[in-house]
């Protein structure tokens, strides 16, 4: 029996992983009625079937009631079973309240993606305070981490030092550096605001002439990458790179990082962007097998 993949919107990896999990394109039908209001109707038979939706959930208040909208109408049409494959997964950043009254916005969103979905496969979700993705979801999930990707192709890259924007980014990008062979440095970041951020970096004259490739593990706003890569330019650096497994880009940040001198930004395909350089798929793939195998074992 083979799994039937959903998407509600175009996204790179939906045909590579039909392919590798040998699963069906689910048909379906959506769109918006003049009021805002949404329609949706299934068009492939899905009694009976273990189902999959491939979610892109950055900018994810647009897109959570039509994803509700499809995992309910997949149950109520029968299916075995519906899991979420969402690349990036929204709603990590609140995990605690820091002035009373605040909403514990990932809390509360884990708890709706609980109800709505039997298992969750995701890549390097923005765990701050939480230990494991288990500590507010009550489903089975699965966590792709998609460093080793990086550091292959960081690998490939001659002259280059690696720079990890603030303390955070420490441990994640020594590792890297390990793997892929290359120098590390990583910057001191101060924040006032959500886009009021000011990053220090070492002295870094011994590598003036090496390409300065900076790493995150999301590139949101991006205000922290671009005071990075003022630093940089300061200390001569002419070429600068940006990689980074998810890709927001907010506020039309990419056009505005490239015009201050990036001269590359490399990200999975986990949002899609024309950034877009590295293939989840077969990170992906052996997690997503796994969740269905668990859902097909007999019970005892």
């Amino acid at each position: 029996m083979k799994p039937i993949l959903f998407a509600l919107e175009a996204h790179p990896l939906s045909t590579v992983l039909c392919a590798k999990l040998g699963a069906v394109v689910g048909l379906h039908s959506y769109r918006r009625f003049p009021d805002g209001e949404s329609y949706l109707r299934i068009e492939t038979p899905v009694a009976g079937q273990h189902c999959l939706v491939l979610a892109n959930l950055s900018h994810p208040d647009e897109k959570f009631l039509p994803l509700a909208f499809l995992t309910a109408t997949l149950r109520e049409l029968g299916a075995a079973s519906v899991g979420l494959i969402a690349p990036y997964l929204s709603y990590m950043r609140q995990d605690r309240r820091f002035v009373d009254g605040e909403a514990v916005t990932s809390r509360i969103f884990a708890k709706q993606i609980s109800q709505m979905v039997d298992w969750l496969v995701t890549v390097d979700p923005h765990l701050h305070r939480y230990h494991s993705l288990d500590e507010i979801y009550s489903i089975p999930t699965r966590v792709v981490h998609a460093t080793p990707m990086l550091a292959a192709w960081l690998s490939t890259q001659t002259n280059a030092v690696l720079i990890g924007p603030d303390a955070e980014s420490e441990q994640w990008v020594s590792a890297i550096a390990a793997q892929s062979g290359h120098p590390f440095a990583v910057g001191n970041k101060q924040r006032h605001g959500d886009r009021d951020v000011v990053v220090s970096l070492p002295d870094l004259t011994k590598y003036v002439g090496h390409t300065a490739i900076i790493i995150d593990d999301v590139i949101s706003s991006g205000q922290t990458l671009l005071r990075c890569v003022q630093a940089l330019k300061s200390q001569q650096f002419r070429q600068i790179e940006c990689i980074a497994v998810h890709g927001l880009f907010a506020d039309a940040i990419d056009q505005l990082l490239m015009a201050q001198g990036v001269r590359r930004l490399i990200t999975t395909n986990s949002i899609p962007h024309s950034s877009n350089a590295l293939d989840l798929s077969d990170l992906l793939q052996a997690p997503i097998e796994a969740s269905l195998a668990l859902l097909k074992k007999p019970k005892d």
